[in-house]
């Protein structure tokens, strides 16, 4: 069985989410043609490292990343650091030759996003963005149903990433509401998301204009001094899509009374989509060709019972009438991810994906600075 060595450089939330996947992989896919070793992880602070190695089961532990590029038996890298840091562990692990996995965004402008397609171009190696939402049996659902024709011709869409978590002016800051980590603000934090997540249903962007706020001017850090916020707290898109369909799309960590509100409704000449990442379960689908007798006949929107409901070799472990969550999408993007390494194919979304999606938020910007509509 073809065994992939596993490198994890940066340990923090995300670190913990993919080191998840490889813990339940293989209680939710039987069967598989290959297996997963944790060999190396690597963090800013050698306690944080050990502190890893000893609870999960890696073998060793670094301050220093190179560590982890160096070693034969290391296949597989994951990239899950700041943002900043992004483009240079990147780079560094093609041309070591190992099969990236990234998290969002892929880095922290454009120029740096073609200078990894430059070192990416010409090799074999697999990589995936981590854009799980993708990976939900709803999401998945609502594109087949539009790859079908069953929406018809796109004709528009409203879409919002919502958070809560930025509207207390007294709250320490974290990393990714300092730029110079960040690198932008929830535009690059949640909008790369559902950014992603518009292009991966309705296509490629032609045309936007944003406006983007930053609530409080001043935030207190950890230790409670206060410095100047740069990073936006919410950002409003008008968007034309490059099949003629027009759309609206919030982005906001200082919408009052949400948690994690992922979502979308899709509208075509034939029917309809809607699906929220807070009620996860099903996809709402409207079938416009349904006859409207008598009495409404079969018009309307109907739920789709999606649940648990993956591929094989998914939907074995759990029930596939088990309420899904969010670490699920999580797991099923890391498995599409093995599968195309194992099968020596370019995965979806890939790392090239993800420079598309840098180059959309850096128009975004641009439309905010000129206050226009800026043309992709």
């Amino acid at each position: 069985m073809k065994e992939f060595g596993i490198g994890m450089i940066g340990f923090g939330f995300m670190g913990k989410a993919h080191t998840y996947g490889y813990k339940t992989i293989p209680l939710y896919y039987e069967n598989l043609s290959f297996r997963t070793r944790l060999v190396g992880v690597c963090t800013s602070h050698i306690a944080t490292a050990e502190k890893a190695k000893a609870l999960h089961g890696f073998e060793f532990a670094t301050t220093d990343y190179h560590e982890i590029l160096k070693r034969n038996d290391i296949d597989i890298v994951h990239i899950c650091t700041p943002n900043v840091f992004h483009k240079d562990a990147v780079v560094s692990a093609l041309k070591a030759g190992k099969h990236v996995y990234c998290e969002k965004p892929l880095t922290i402008s454009y120029s740096d996003a073609k200078e990894i397609l430059s070192v990416l171009h010409g090799t074999d190696l697999t990589t995936q963005m981590t854009f799980q939402n993708r990976f939900l049996p709803a999401v998945m659902r609502a594109h087949q149903l539009i790859e079908e024709g069953r929406l018809g011709r796109i004709l528009s869409f409203h879409a919002a990433y919502l958070h809560s978590g930025s509207v207390d002016p007294n709250k320490p800051i974290a990393w990714k509401q300092d730029a110079k980590l960040g690198g932008g603000g929830v535009l690059f934090d949640l909008g790369s998301h559902v950014l992603d997540m518009i292009y991966y249903l309705v296509g490629e962007y032609e045309s936007i204009i944003t406006s983007n706020r930053v609530l409080y001017p001043q935030r207190p850090t950890a230790e409670g001094s206060m410095i100047p916020i740069t990073a936006e707290d919410q950002s409003f898109m008008m968007v034309k899509m490059k099949n003629q369909s027009t759309g609206i799309i919030e982005i906001s960590k200082i919408a009052t009374g949400t948690n994690d509100e992922l979502q979308f409704s899709i509208y075509g000449d034939k029917g309809a989509i809607k699906f929220n990442l807070m009620d996860p379960n099903y996809l709402d689908f409207c079938d416009n060709t349904k006859p409207d007798k008598p009495i409404g006949g079969e018009k309307g929107f109907t739920r789709i019972e999606t649940v648990q409901r993956f591929p094989e070799p998914g939907g074995v472990f759990v029930s596939q009438k088990a309420s899904i969550g969010w670490i699920r999408g999580h797991v099923h993007s890391l498995y599409n991810f093995l599968q195309c390494v194992y099968d020596g194919c370019q995965a979806s979304p890939s790392i090239r994906d993800g420079a598309y999606i840098q180059y959309v938020m850096e128009k975004a910007y641009e439309s905010h600075e000129k206050s226009s509509w800026v043309t992709l």
